[in-house]
């Protein structure tokens, strides 16, 4: 079997598990469908020669491939992988029904037929540059989940490769299969380092073919508790404190251009992203991010002193504000010691051909809470684009060659 059909092979096996995290849920793992998922990831481990299997309280696999070398070979560093077993609940079905287009021609793809559902290429008019390729899209009533059950297909595949072939010399390597990327890296917050004790990781969680990312957002999350007082209108006045109203005071205080829908490239914003209320309650729930640490922490301070404000306006309303870091900006965590991971990637992309894409992420991925931790750990593509909508889609030309730069990057290591 040729890699693409291992890799596709791989990816239908492991899209038949609905793995959806759910965010509402604060247990992780956050859905049953992951459990299930590390359970079968940890069989197949086992088979593919991986020692040291374990699956930890919050559903966290673990393993390690010893190391293959010469006798007599140098030390080489201890490299780890790391893949999330969750795909994002965008309101969609958690079932997914992958199908793969052969020979792309161009055009609408149906996805669909009983629905009617298409991928539309003048809405999407990346899919140009797939022409005469195969590509698996979902049916249309989820997200494909590619992000990241390809990562789990090319990391499982790339080990299999390793065993069959003996001439093929590695360093050790160690695995980790996370849950619950999609809910605030609540998964890779929950590893056991003692389990992954490595000089450096990648993650593999990102787009289309090249793509490298170190550099990540610092996140948080900041929530607004109001309570208001509550009168009737026959004696309101004076009287009425109306939550909604002192939401929407602190909410405009906020500088429009610093939104998402404003902002670019590694500018940072707040974002408004939820809010509740009643007659006497209400909560407003804002997304923190920059990829600047100093403004990061601006931003920050920015919403503290807003409260101040918005409390002198409304002396009568109870309020309070609880912010918490979420995740860092990898690129933090990078030193001149350190960043022979990063080094390794463009070597082993000029090696292969490919033409490197590097992009600051607007997000985080599991390395930019393990890169706190000490490891750095940058990311490289999947292959796949419209991560979290129904038009997610992967070409099995990018995810072959992302399986490739796996493997070379394993062999790399080794000469390291």
């Amino acid at each position: 079997m040729n890699l693409k059909k291992r890799l596709e092979h791989r990816f239908y096996r492991y899209s038949a598990i609905p793995s959806q995290s759910d965010p509402s849920n604060e247990t992780v793992p956050s859905s049953v469908g992951q459990w299930e998922m590390a359970e079968l990831l940890a069989q197949e481990l086992a088979e593919l020669d991986v020692t040291d299997i374990s699956i930890g309280e919050t559903g966290v696999v673990y393993g390690r491939l010893p190391a293959r070398l010469a006798p007599g070979h140098k030390p080489v560093p201890k490299a780890g992988w790391c893949c999330h077993m969750d795909t994002v609940d965008v309101h969609l079905s958690p079932e997914v029904h992958p199908l793969t287009v052969r020979n792309y021609q161009g055009g609408d793809i149906l996805q669909n037929p009983e629905k009617q559902i298409y991928l539309r290429a003048d809405e999407h008019p990346e899919l140009n540059d797939y022409i005469g390729q195969d590509i698996i899209v979902s049916d249309g009533t989820s997200v494909l989940g590619a992000d990241n059950k390809a990562a789990v297909s090319n990391l499982m595949v790339a080990l299999e490769i390793i065993k069959e072939d003996p001439a093929i010399e590695h360093g050790e390597i160690y695995i980790a299969f996370v849950p619950d990327e999609e809910t605030g890296l609540r998964g890779s917050k929950s590893m056991d380092f003692s389990k992954f004790p490595v000089d450096f990781a990648y993650t593999i969680d990102c787009c289309e073919q090249g793509e490298v990312v170190y550099q990540t957002f610092n996140a948080g999350e900041a929530v607004l508790n109001i309570r208001g007082v509550p009168a009737h209108p026959m004696s309101s006045k004076n009287n009425l404190v109306n939550p909604a109203m002192v939401a929407v005071d602190y909410i405009n205080l906020l500088d429009r251009a610093e939104t998402p829908e404003h902002t670019e490239d590694t500018e940072g914003y707040l974002w408004v992203t939820d809010i509740y209320c009643d007659g006497l309650d209400a909560k407003v729930m804002i997304d923190i991010r920059d990829h600047d640490l100093k403004k990061y922490k601006a931003k920050k301070e920015f919403l503290q002193k807003a409260l101040e404000i918005t409390q002198l306006k409304h002396p009568r309303a109870v309020m309070s504000l609880e912010m918490k870091d979420i995740y860092g900006n990898i690129y933090d965590a990078l030193t001149d010691d350190n960043r022979m991971c990063i080094d390794l990637i463009y070597e082993a992309l000029d090696e292969l051909g490919i033409e490197p894409k590097t992009k600051a992420m607007r997000g985080g991925t599991d390395g930019s809470f393990i890169s706190t931790q000490g490891i750095p750990t940058p990311n490289y593509f999947t292959g796949a684009l419209n991560f979290h909508s129904s038009a997610e889609f992967l070409p099995l030309d990018a995810f072959e060659n992302s399986c490739k730069l796996t493997l070379k990057l394993m062999e790399m290591i080794a000469k390291a």
